[in-house]
């Protein structure tokens, strides 16, 4: 029977509890909405609800996530792992292995950022090279590809990333999950840091004259 993980969600939807099918089961956040329909549906299909406490993290964000076909299956096991740290996300797709053009998902996610409805960006394609160029298009973003835990810490401690991008097909789940945690964990601090921040943003502004 399927196990669906529906952690970060806010609401839970009717459609939500159909991938679980008959008699599977539904993981949710212990503080999430279940909407009536929903209820409904659950108990009309046997459909296990399971609420899960959800730890809260020091500085808890609210991500845009997205992928193209080569990161769908890391970016549905990204969920998990923010849900874990306590994080929200808003998952703008794709949805499927079924071939996409990167440039469409990671722009949804940098426009998000780029417009403060996130706080930050997570993106996975193929390699997370030209996910990592398009996010970096939209203004106020400052999209970092990473490969390991230490790449992360500089791209937010030194260069104050709101954006990650990752390679689904060049790191392994476990590499993702900690470079994730770290990145989450890393703030740009230092006042030398944050000069230099603002130097790009002073570019940035050069070119949007």
């Amino acid at each position: 029977m399927a196990v669906v993980d529906s952690r970060g969600k806010r609401v839970i939807t009717e459609e939500d509890l159909r991938a679980a099918g008959r008699g599977g089961t539904l993981r949710m956040d212990e503080s999430a909405l279940l909407t009536p329909l929903a209820t409904d549906f659950a108990k009309e299909r046997g459909v296990r609800i399971e609420r899960v406490s959800k730890s809260i993290a020091s500085n808890r964000y609210r991500i845009a996530i997205a992928a193209d076909h080569g990161g769908f299956e890391m970016k549905e096991e990204l969920k998990r792992v923010l849900a874990d740290l306590g994080h929200d996300w808003q998952d703008f797709g794709t949805h499927s292995t079924e071939a996409v053009d990167y440039p469409d998902f990671a722009h949804l996610v940098a426009t998000a950022v780029s417009r403060g409805t996130c706080d930050l960006g997570i993106i996975v394609d193929g390699a997370g090279i030209g996910s990592c160029m398009t996010a970096n298009k939209a203004p106020g973003v400052r999209a970092a590809m990473c490969y390991d835990s230490a790449s992360a810490r500089n791209s937010r401690e030194h260069n104050g990333a709101n954006v990650l991008t990752l390679g689904g097909k060049t790191i392994s789940m476990e590499r993702m999950r900690d470079i994730v945690k770290t990145w989450l964990t890393t703030d740009l601090t230092e006042e030398r840091h944050r000069r230099r921040v603002e130097k790009i943003t002073a570019i940035e502004r050069y070119y949007l004259k």
